[in-house]
């Protein structure tokens, strides 16, 4: 199977499905596990934009042109807080309404430890997977990216906004109380909230009285070490699959990001 590649498609089940996308194609990954597999780097890269070659990939798979002119590759993305919508200045206004200014989830997820994060509401449970979240919980509901940025800062405060790659694909966190650290971070940033709504309005945040998402993942055997691979040092990936945690593949000689190389053209042997 040959062509660029794409982060992986999942599906949350009782442990969650893994497609790959390799150009036009999928590749079933979860019956792969404990089988031999080789994925070889071709040495070239094109735009998930825009389709064409280019020598570098972007914000994760895009070209020079297309990440200075996309509001997807704006700073505002990876820090929604300095979102500039409101100020006119959105690089695609068109983009920006469709998914800036919509409702977005702010949660506690159980990645490598407690961590605060945003997603747009259409995005669950995919967001959570993505970033290896074994348990997760919507806390609020919030009108758009921008609002619901200014209350990851304040959690941000009082937890951590990121996922220890590393620790996460060591092994799974122990079980957090989602729902107490939901409610005392609740009562922690309470005048945040309330100043938040003065501005912005009564229905600019609501606050979720959700479940928590419990998530498996198709791993047979946790790595003790973590040694990363990389298609510009080393075209050729190959050992056997024992897992699949977030957009990462668990190999017996080491870990790939999947996500990280969108756009390169590989050959899959398995």
């Amino acid at each position: 199977m040959q062509g660029t590649l794409r982060k992986m498609k999942t599906k949350l089940n009782e442990v969650v499905e893994y497609t790959l996308p390799v150009g036009d194609q999928l590749l079933l990954l979860n019956p792969l596990l404990n089988q031999h597999l080789e994925l070889e780097f071709l040495g070239q890269i094109y735009c998930q934009n825009c389709g064409r070659k280019t020598n570098k990939s972007f914000s994760q798979g895009h070209c020079y042109p297309c990440m200075k002119s996309l509001a997807a590759c704006d700073m505002c993305i990876l820090k929604p807080e300095q979102c500039h919508f409101h100020k006119g200045t959105c690089r695609e206004p068109e983009w920006g309404q469709r998914n800036c200014m919509v409702d977005h989830v702010v949660y506690l997820a159980n990645t490598s430890a407690l961590k605060v994060g945003i997603t747009r509401h259409s995005q669950i449970p995919a967001r959570w997977i993505d970033q290896g979240a074994t348990e997760a919980l919507p806390i609020y509901l919030v009108k758009s990216r921008y609002i619901s940025g200014l209350v990851e800062v304040k959690l941000a405060q009082l937890m951590a906004d990121k996922t220890n790659w590393r620790g996460m694909l060591k092994g799974n966190n122990d079980p957090i109380p989602l729902q107490e650290k939901a409610h005392e971070v609740g009562l922690q940033i309470k005048d945040t909230i309330f100043e938040l709504l003065n501005e912005y309005g009564d229905n600019a945040i609501q606050k979720l009285n959700a479940a928590v998402t419990e998530i498996n993942y198709p791993v047979n055997i946790f790595p003790q070490k973590i040694s990363s691979f990389n298609f510009e040092k080393a075209p050729l990936v190959s050992g056997t699959l024992i897992g699949i945690k977030g957009q990462y593949l668990i190999f017996d000689t080491g870990v790939i990001n999947i996500r990280k190389f969108t756009g390169y053209e590989i050959e899959i042997r398995a």
